[in-house]
């Protein structure tokens, strides 16, 4: 293994043997839950998020940092081009992909959802608005409304024009405007809703899950072709909740869980202990507008333990 690879592994835990850090690792190690942040918020996958860390970190080991004005800001910028690089390449993937794809879910920390503008930023309901849009206007938003970093830095990090970050800006604000869930959902308007939706499923209850549903909802499934799901978006309350009544309804004995997830309340679903599918939702007007069932077993990995998301 590499000097770098060791070097590059150290950074995602303690320094090795302990011992004192050089000043590269030690700003690396300060600035990691942000970069990660930064990194998961551009792609939507934790996975890549991660090796985009350890690209930045790659980069970051052979700057001179006497040359280095602002350490975070420095580091942000090789994070963000390192993201746009890789979210050009995870758009060729998702081409081919089977099926929908859904962010990856991350077990969250409660502190996450105390930042009200962080938690509504990391909700799979915000990340599936930002898939839609382009990969630099995805730079931006994330860089200017979520860590409001100024436009000349931003500008550095893209390789724009600080008026060309600000037209790009006030485009994406506009386009990300129209299709988020309209107003901040908070985390007991979320977990009442999802408490009603567990009753009804577990209980077979069409009728209540009629009531918590939103006419046009929508359910999205991801299996990655790997496991069994809905291979396109179904749409309305009728088809969506006689479709999860009569699909539960065939599993024996599965065990519903809330969980804290991407900031907020979601439910974990075991079979034979097991996890297998985490469902995430969108909430509009007291009414569940959109369900996300995440069952690749790819994407299911940093459920198992807590991720610090920092801004």
């Amino acid at each position: 293994m590499s000097e770098h690879s060791e070097r590059t592994k150290d950074t995602a835990g303690q320094p090795a043997g302990g011992g004192r850090t050089d000043p590269a690792t030690e700003a690396f190690v300060a600035h990691r839950n942000l970069l990660f942040t930064v990194a998961y918020e551009m792609l939507g996958s934790a996975a890549d998020a991660e090796d985009v860390l350890q690209e930045t970190w790659l980069r970051w080991a052979g700057v001179d940092l006497g040359e280095v004005r602002e350490q975070r800001a420095y580091l942000v910028r090789i994070t963000t081009r390192q993201a746009l690089s890789r979210l050009r390449t995870l758009g060729r993937r998702k081409e081919s992909y089977v099926g929908s794809w859904l962010p990856e879910p991350l077990l969250t920390a409660p502190d996450v959802a105390e930042d009200v503008e962080l938690a509504d930023s990391v909700s799979m309901a915000m990340l599936l608005v930002m898939e839609t849009l382009a990969p630099t206007e995805r730079a931006v938003f994330v860089l200017r409304e979520v860590f409001d970093l100024g436009y000349d830095e931003i500008a550095e990090a893209v390789d724009k024009s600080p008026a060309a970050v600000r037209q790009i800006a006030h485009r994406a604000r506009a386009h990300v405007a129209e299709r988020r869930p309209r107003g901040i959902v908070s985390p007991t308007e979320t977990r009442d809703a999802l408490d009603a939706f567990q009753r009804a499923v577990e209980t077979g209850d069409l009728q209540s899950l009629l009531d918590i549903l939103a006419p046009d909802v929508v359910l999205v499934g991801d299996g990655g072709g790997v496991k069994q799901a809905v291979l396109r978006p179904v749409v309305g309350a009728d088809k969506v909740a006689r479709l999860l009544i009569g699909g539960l309804g065939k599993v024996t004995a599965p065990s519903m869980r809330p969980a804290q997830v991407n900031a907020y309340p979601a439910l974990v679903l075991r079979l034979d202990g097991e996890l297998d599918t985490v469902v995430a939702v969108r909430i509009d007007d007291g009414l569940i507008t959109g369900l996300y069932a995440v069952r690749n077993p790819a994407k299911l990995t940093h459920m198992q333990q807590e991720t610090a998301l920092r801004r």
